[in-house]
């Protein structure tokens, strides 16, 4: 929840950086509060040139429309010019309760509209000193994804809830641990071949000080970006990692 339309001044800021690299080897996505979609679509467009900024929501309600007020379906969001819609963030999960049930029911909602899902999972503080935390990314991943799911309409997001906007951030080794056991049970439940396609991002306090290495790690394939994404020169310190 951060973000006015003069936000806009850090995308067109970001499109130049791209812009100077040329070819980026990367898939760039910017997910803003719903506010700022249609906007940030256009402005991606008119300045993103060949750097092709992709544009996401943040979250959506399951149903197409109906008497929701408030809610947003993946329909309005891909009309306003989303490409992907974040579901299931360790702050819908914690802030608003919502159960592995409901992650795959809006993410289901998604692939309806014809949108790409980030599906989010990751273990709090406790879980994670309790020693549960490959329990708990087996119970999400179980209950968050459906047994039809692809690695064309899906992706997947670890975010250790204790390491989001902490400052804290799992040793590699750790997040090597967690990724490892995501693609074993995405390559168990998927087969062997959609199962090593699926892409697994890391969220959780990436910095540009910390992304090269991060990026590194076996089985991570992307960054999902919480405060560095706010400023156009952190969030393109990170996507350097890839350059």
């Amino acid at each position: 929840m951060n973000g006015t339309r003069s936000s806009a001044k850090e995308l067109g800021a970001l499109a130049k950086k791209l812009k100077k690299v040329g070819r980026v080897p990367c898939q760039v996505l910017i997910c803003p509060p719903t506010t700022l979609i249609e906007g940030f679509a256009a402005k991606a467009r008119k300045e993103g040139g060949g750097t092709k900024i992709a544009i996401g929501g943040q979250d959506c309600h399951a149903n197409v429309s109906g008497a929701h007020t408030g809610d947003v379906s993946p329909e309005m969001l891909k009309d306003a010019g989303a490409k992907f819609v974040i579901v299931g963030h360790s702050e819908r999960r914690a802030d608003h309760g919502e159960t592995d049930a409901q992650v795959q029911a809006k993410a289901e909602a998604v692939h309806r509209a014809g949108v790409t899902a980030i599906v989010c999972v990751g273990e709090s503080e406790a879980e994670r000193r309790s020693g549960d935390t490959l329990k708990v990314m087996t119970r999400q991943l179980k209950g968050s994804l459906a047994d039809d799911f692809s690695p064309k309409t899906t992706v997947i997001a670890y975010e250790p809830i204790w390491a989001i906007g902490t400052g804290l951030t799992p040793t590699p080794d750790d997040v090597a641990k967690v990724h490892a056991h995501i693609r074993k049970r995405l390559v168990a439940r998927f087969g062997e071949k959609d199962g090593a396609a699926f892409r697994i991002l890391y969220g959780g306090s990436v910095k540009p000080g910390n992304a090269v290495e991060l990026m590194g790690v076996p089985n991570v394939n992307g960054a999902l970006v919480g405060g560095a994404s706010l400023k156009a020169s952190d969030f393109f310190g990170i996507i350097e990692a890839y350059l």
